[in-house]
């Protein structure tokens, strides 16, 4: 019985699981999704009686709930730091597009075009140099 219940419930966390668009973080089903899944699976899995699928949403409530505590309160760490030999080789890249950009504009627009990137890409990727992204919150 545990181990039918314990593979509903995978089952069930991988088939709520939608593909992202690439670029975007993935984003988890709500918690309300998951409770409704997860009782509309185990209905049909284990046939329970009214009593005892108000008394299961209830516990699957209180875990979804707590869990998605942990999961705020815990946020997943960042990123590892890019390849040192591709960090180097987009750096070259952004080197040389900025390098053509500036014989293009004039001096004042060139320090826009600057503070623009700064705000296009303020996490240090390609063609900001602000450093490592800030921590987690």
């Amino acid at each position: 019985m545990k181990k039918i219940l314990l593979t509903t419930l995978v089952l069930g966390f991988v088939i709520v699981a939608k593909p992202q668009p690439p670029g975007q973080p993935p984003k988890p089903p709500s918690a309300e999704e998951r409770l409704k899944h997860t009782s509309e699976l185990l209905q049909k899995e284990v046939v329970l009686t009214a009593a005892q699928k108000a008394a299961v949403e209830a516990a699957f409530k209180n875990f979804f709930t707590a869990a998605d505590k942990v999961r705020k309160d815990n946020p997943p760490p960042p990123p590892p730091p890019p390849d040192p030999k591709v960090k180097e080789a987009m750096d070259k890249l952004v080197a040389e597009r900025d390098e053509s950009i500036k014989k293009i504009l004039s001096a004042a627009q060139y320090e826009k075009y600057k503070e623009a990137m700064k705000k296009m890409h303020p996490q240090g990727g390609p063609g900001g140099k602000n450093g490592p992204p800030p921590p987690r919150q």
